[in-house]
């Protein structure tokens, strides 16, 4: 799950995160105010930022600096409402309906925190880099070298001696080490306790009189360690999301919206990502990644399946399903079930195997629908392939 910016900030600044001030507002009038109680507190200029889940917001226009407070009500207005497009958003960009306004800091350098689970370690790492405000890809394809990495052990969090390696790695003056070193270790536990999947500080800034910041900041949370935290639940911001993951989530179903014009219902996550190699491999474009999971029910398909028609890319459907605990008869009564409610049109093309498999396709064969039946993946892809092409 993502949050907005202003929410992470919140959340560092609780566990000890130093961040500038500021405050959300969704009004022209509340950007006065907010700026005016900046400007009344010493700050020399605020700046009002876009609030979307997407990064480069500066490049497509949502970061403004104000030097008043009816400037900042001014860029808050034309703001509010705006098509907001970056390379993230794609170019159907996102409507902006929050913004930060914060305080401005005198910035001496740009640098980069990040931590992130590094599978392959089956450990968090963390990570630091002098070149702040770059993408950290961008970074790790030009010069991998500039970033600084540090495994944590599980249970032991990250050690000082860790952080105070980073630290001189970034080249810190050394009246800032034992200060980075706070603010790292406060960045990691708000890490670990939150069961964050990435937190990032982009850019992590020093400023003229010393004083460290995180200028910026992102946290994505574990989807899985959410029933430990009902009130990070609170912070998710639908209108950030496809409409059809959204409707997926309410009942526990693995949607991701991709580009293609297949549409696909799998069962198990490594199914699904070998399913829609294999139907590039045949020279299509996978329009979706649906898990329908190990133990879903006819219900659930059937949900399932109305998610995936109402993509209106979708020019056909392959259902690539090996019953386990999903018993493939479960999986077939929910096609046709679904089928028959949303008066389908489309191609459906079908490779099953597993348990109950002989039940299920004669489900299908007494359907009265017409679905085609596949032997392999590889038959299957070249055919759902050839139908979404005519």
């Amino acid at each position: 799950m993502k949050i907005h910016e202003y929410q992470a900030k919140a959340i560092l600044a609780k566990y000890g995160v130093a961040v500038p001030r500021g405050e959300m507002v969704m009004t022209r009038e509340e950007a006065e105010i907010a700026a005016k109680n900046l400007f009344d507190a010493g700050a020399k200029a605020v700046v009002v930022k876009a609030q979307i889940h997407a990064g480069g917001r500066g490049k497509g226009g949502g970061v403004k600096i104000a030097n008043s407070a009816e400037e900042a009500g001014e860029i808050a207005a034309r703001m509010l409402g705006m098509k907001l497009v970056t390379h993230q958003t794609g170019p159907e960009g996102r409507e902006v309906h929050r913004l930060l306004v914060e305080e401005t800091l005198p910035i001496e350098r740009e640098l980069y925190l990040g931590i992130v689970i590094d599978r392959t370690e089956a450990r968090p790492v963390f990570m630091a880099s002098a070149s702040g405000g770059m993408e950290i890809e961008q970074v790790a394809a030009e010069n991998p070298d500039a970033i600084l990495k540090e495994h944590v052990a599980p249970g032991m969090g990250l050690e000082p001696f860790q952080a105070r390696k980073l630290a001189f790695g970034l080249g810190l003056a050394p009246e800032q080490i034992n200060q980075a070193v706070q603010f790292m270790t406060a960045l990691y536990l708000a890490f670990e306790v939150t069961d964050s999947s990435l937190a990032e500080i982009n850019p992590f800034v020093t400023t003229k009189d010393g004083r460290l910041f995180a200028l910026d900041a992102k946290i994505n949370f574990d989807d899985n360690g959410l029933f430990r935290h009902k009130d990070l639940k609170e912070l998710r911001d639908i209108s950030e999301e496809d409409p059809l993951e959204v409707e997926a989530s309410k009942y526990g179903l693995n949607y991701i919206k991709l580009d293609g014009n297949v549409g696909c219902m799998v069962n198990g996550a490594g199914l699904a990502m070998s399913t829609m190699d294999i139907i590039k491999y045949a020279g299509g474009a996978p329009a979706n990644f649906l898990d329908v999971g190990g133990g879903a029910n006819a219900e659930q398909v059937t949900h399932a399946f109305e998610i995936l028609l109402s993509d209106k890319n979708v020019r056909a459907v392959l259902i690539n399903i090996f019953g386990g605990i999903l018993r493939v008869d479960t999986l077939a009564q929910g096609v046709v079930q679904a089928a028959k409610q949303t008066n389908i049109s489309l191609p459906i093309v079908l490779r099953l195997e597993g348990t109950n498999v002989e039940q299920g396709r004669e489900i299908l064969k007494k359907s009265g629908l017409n679905f085609v039946v596949a032997e392999t993946m590889k038959d299957a892809a070249e055919k759902v392939v050839a139908a979404a092409g005519r």
